[in-house]
Formats: C-alpha cells, sequence, structure tokens
C-alpha cells in the first residue's frame, strides 16, 4: 500500500482525476481550474448536498470503499430526481485519515465515478483534506429542470393518490444482515483460520439494496412519458413515514395510507421474520430504501395503475384527519418518523 504522503494533496488530487472527460454540455470547465464553469441558459439549476461520516452513516468493518463511492453518489442522484430533474455535474471533498492508501482512495472514487458514469453526471471538481477522526465524505450535486417539470414537497392536495416505486424495507434489513456478521466476526478467535464466514445466502438482494442503492431515474422518464405530473415528490432515504410526513406539514394536508398496498419483496419479509422485527416498521422507518414516494391527482388512476413497479399506497386528506396509517384489520394508527435525529442525546 502507497503512503498519501507519497504524492501529497494536489498529486492525489491530479491522480485520481486524471482521466476525467466531461460528457455535458452545461459542463464548459471541469476539473483544473479555481473554478468549475457551467452554463444553464434555458433551465432551472438544482443544487443538493449531503455529507457522510464514518461512524455515524457507515461502517468500513463491511463496507467495501468501491461500495461507499457508489453510494454516495447515488444518494445525491436521488435528490435531484426528487425533483424531476437531472443530475449534471458532482462535486466530492474528502477528508482522510492517515490509515488510507492510495489504493483505498482510488477505490473510493473508482465507485464516484461509475455511479457518474451510468447516470452521465460530470465529476467537475472537489478537495482533499486529512482528517484526525476517520472518513469524511461531502458531495455536492448540480443538476437541471425546465421550470414546469421540477416538482416540490408542498404541491400535493385532497384527494391525491400517494405513490411509490419499488419496495421499501430491503436496504434496512440488509443493514440488520451486515450488523449480524459484524457480532459474529467480532466474537471470532483471531486467527483467521477458525474464524466464522459470513452467510448471506439468499439474502443477496438485501446486501445489495444496502451497500449499493440505484437512484430512480427511471421514474421521471416512466411519469412524463405516460404524461404524469406529480403534484408532490421526495425520495425515501429517511424511511416512508418521515418522508411523507414532510409532505403533508409543508402541502398542509393529511393522509391515510394502507398497511396492506404497502411494497415489499419476499427476502425483506422472511429476513423480518428471522430477526423478530415487524415487516411493516421495516417498510415504514427502515430507511435508505430512495425509491421516489409521490402524489399524483385522482384523475391519473387508470395511468399509475398500468405502470410497472409502481404502488397506489393510500391518499391525501384534509389536514384536519391528520396522517394515519390503516392496518389489515381496519384500525388507524398516526404516522410517527422514526428517522435518526442528530440533535437527540443518546442514552
Amino acid at each position: 500500500m502507497t503512503d498519501i504522503s507519497t504524492l501529497g494533496e494536489f498529486g492525489l488530487i491530479r491522480h485520481l482525476t486524471k482521466d476525467l472527460k466531461n460528457t455535458n454540455e452545461s459542463t464548459l470547465k471541469g476539473v483544473g481550474d479555481d473554478c468549475a464553469v457551467l452554463s444553464y441558459p434555458n433551465k432551472k439549476v438544482l443544487v443538493t448536498s449531503d455529507m457522510l461520516m464514518e461512524g455515524v452513516h457507515f461502517n468500513l468493518v463491511y463496507t467495501p470503499l468501491k461500495h461507499l463511492g457508489y453510494k454516495a453518489a447515488q444518494v445525491n442522484f436521488s435528490d435531484v430526481y426528487a425533483m424531476n430533474g437531472t443530475p449534471r455535474q458532482l462535486v466530492v471533498n474528502l477528508a482522510l485519515s492517515r490509515r488510507f492508501s492510495i489504493e483505498a482512495t482510488e477505490d473510493l472514487y473508482a465507485g464516484i465515478r461509475l455511479a457518474c458514469e451510468r447516470h452521465g453526471v460530470d465529476l467537475v471538481g472537489g478537495d482533499t483534506c486529512s482528517s484526525l477522526t476517520g472518513l469524511a465524505i461531502s458531495i455536492t450535486c448540480i443538476g437541471e429542470a425546465d421550470e414546469s417539470d421540477i416538482v416540490y414537497r408542498n404541491g400535493a392536495q385532497e384527494n391525491d393518490l400517494i405513490c411509490v416505486s419499488g419496495n421499501l424495507g430491503a436496504a434496512y434489513l440488509g443493514l440488520q444482515l451486515m450488523e449480524r456478521e459484524k457480532r459474529v466476526f467480532e466474537s471470532q478467535p483471531k486467527n483467521g483460520a477458525e474464524a466464522a464466514q459470513p452467510d448471506f445466502a439468499g439474502r443477496e438482494y438485501l446486501i445489495e439494496r444496502f451497500l449499493k442503492p440505484e437512484a430512480r431515474r427511471d421514474i421521471p422518464k416512466t411519469l412524463s412519458k405516460a404524461q404524469i405530473h406529480p403534484t408532490a415528490m421526495m425520495d425515501v432515504s429517511d424511511g416512508l413515514s418521515s418522508e411523507l410526513l414532510h409532505i403533508c406539514k409543508q402541502s398542509n394536508c393529511g393522509c391515510r395510507i394502507y398497511e396492506d398496498r404497502l411494497p415489499l419483496d419476499y427476502q425483506t419479509a422472511a429476513a423480518a421474520e428471522e430477526f423478530n422485527l415487524n415487516v411493516t416498521t421495516c417498510a415504514l422507518n427502515g430507511g435508505e430504501d430512495y425509491e421516489l414516494l409521490f402524489t399524483v391527482p385522482i384523475g391519473d388512476y387508470e395511468k399509475i395503475k398500468e405502470i410497472e413497479g409502481i404502488r397506489q399506497i393510500g391518499y391525501i386528506t384534509k389536514e384536519s384527519l391528520g396522517c394515519m396509517l390503516v392496518t389489515r384489520d381496519n384500525n388507524e394508527f398516526e404516522l410517527q418518523a422514526q428517522g435518526w435525529n442528530p440533535l437527540r442525546d443518546e442514552k
């Protein structure tokens, strides 16, 4: 392994970005100057940023660096797709501790570059610095959209249909599998001959959903082709319940969603039973699914029900009726946002 100090900060940046090629017309100048130069003469510009901290958002015991880089880029792309836009440029900032070699940094960047290639995004700049507390990744994504296409969180109307793409809870169960195998690994003797090997047989889908999520760029295209314009939209990063409450709060409305309409993969249900977890709770509060949650006018019902991979799970109500989950036996429970709260004291 090669120590980063052999290249220095600027040498490392040159090494990681030496073969970058820009593919978007809006990128006039990428890496190599004091600033990237972008041009969006007839579009609205979308900007989003996410930070990932080692020990808080990821654990390097079971997260390969290439997967981490790929995921870090995808979570930013997902925000742009949730605005009904198209991601175009990415800016990557890294804080690296001394234990990271040049080869490890190459792996991280390989994941970021792979994600950019698959989504047609230009990597146009960033920064690196040293860290005393582990790895930190800060990524900013710039996207574009026509003004008439942009979808905000605050447009949901009474009687709109609530829809979600894909399935929910798989990433959370993938995390539970990783944490279980980590505990098993840490309890084993330190000599490798006797150490137990991870067993993910039959659970590969859950591991992939956790380690290597894919932003749903297909959904905005599918809706546009069907001539459906969502009234509100978000990506499911903190859990379905949390995101739906955001939409309802900003749209001044309530909602009803139905437990038996929540989309679940078979592996998710089986793993939840194995861990003695309520699969509905996993679907509502698990998070990191990066599916798209959106509302559409009730007049689009016939169109939306014909689209494979999109499930109508409920409808928008008056604000006074609250935000409720209707269970399989027709009881109603108030939706709660169980997502991570960085300001809450840990007990």
